[in-house]
């Protein structure tokens, strides 16, 4: 009954600890020592296994948060979240899809641990003042208010998004066709004038490791990765034959539509557009290797 009862909750442990650390890598990490944890407890005498589980999932995300937080800020060029696939077969509930929000996350990073994990618990998986005081070990006025500092500071930095997921992907579809067919008129008309573009290479491969801005700066950026040459020295960047087929894809990855670059069915970059007033105003490009590992390999066929 040990295994079955963890199993049964082991989706809602990854969900509340990806939300807390970004990270899809360190959450399977602190759900793998939740389980030990919990092979350890006579489960006959928890008398709510979920609380329990929640609870010592939680409490570990926060202290590995705090302990990787020291990394990131030595991290090369800005550091993104993990981004994960949210297709229906990923076991994300659809309600809570909008909670991995690309965009969410990278303001969720702002938060301190503790805002943060109240801010998940309360927010996303909707557990009480009161579950969470006992969660975290602090008093429900406590509790109150880190949930409402952190609402307020979520509700102040996150993108407003205003278009259907219809619309979302037509314009998603409409800027990867404008960067393959290097359309930089095409592409700039569907930029906002402000447009910010986020790079994540991890200094592992090429991005950018400042903040671009501006439609003119981006579009001319996003036309030359795409290019025969800013292809070749991509691959040059990762140690790939430059005979290798590049392929572009939309898919559904954390809770929207986003492009998925492949190498020869590998993955290799995801770019994720936050669209306001029909424009993009901005681009996330994540490109460290080490957080690809989410989107499985294709063959020639095009299966995984």
């Amino acid at each position: 009954m040990t295994i079955e009862v963890f199993t049964a909750h082991r989706n809602l442990l990854v969900g509340v600890a990806y939300r807390v650390l970004g990270s899809a890598a360190d959450a399977e990490d602190v759900v793998q020592e939740a389980w030990l944890r919990w092979a350890e407890v006579d489960a006959a005498s928890v008398a709510d296994p979920k609380a329990y589980l929640v609870r010592v999932t939680t409490n570990l995300a926060i202290d590995r948060l705090r302990r990787v937080r020291a990394r990131r800020e030595a991290y090369v060029g800005p550091w993104l979240p993990e981004p994960v696939v949210t297709a229906p077969d990923s076991g994300e509930s659809a309600e809570r899809a909008d909670s991995v929000e690309l965009a969410l996350l990278v303001v969720l990073e702002t938060l301190s641990p503790l805002e943060r994990a109240v801010f998940v618990l309360r927010e996303a998986f909707g557990f009480s003042h009161a579950e969470i005081a006992e969660i975290l070990g602090r008093g429900e006025p406590a509790v109150r208010q880190l949930a409402r500092r952190a609402r307020d500071h979520v509700r102040e930095r996150r993108p407003r998004f205003d278009v259907d997921r219809r619309e979302r992907r037509r314009i998603t579809e409409r800027f990867t066709a404008a960067c393959a067919e290097g359309d930089i008129e095409g592409l700039t008309a569907l930029l906002a004038a402000d447009v910010r573009m986020v790079g994540d290479g991890g200094g592992k491969v090429r991005a950018p490791l400042r903040e671009l801005a501006g439609a003119v700066r981006v579009a001319r950026f996003l036309v030359a990765i795409a290019s025969t040459e800013g292809r070749r020295r991509f691959l040059a960047s990762i140690g790939a034959s430059s005979g290798m087929e590049m392929d572009l894809e939309i898919a559904e990855v954390n809770g929207g539509p986003a492009i998925v670059a492949r190498l020869d069915g590998r993955p290799v970059t995801v770019i994720s557009l936050v669209i306001t007033d029909g424009l993009v105003d901005t681009v996330y490009l994540i490109a460290n290797p080490d957080k690809m590992s989410r989107f499985g390999v294709r063959d020639a066929s095009g299966s995984a």
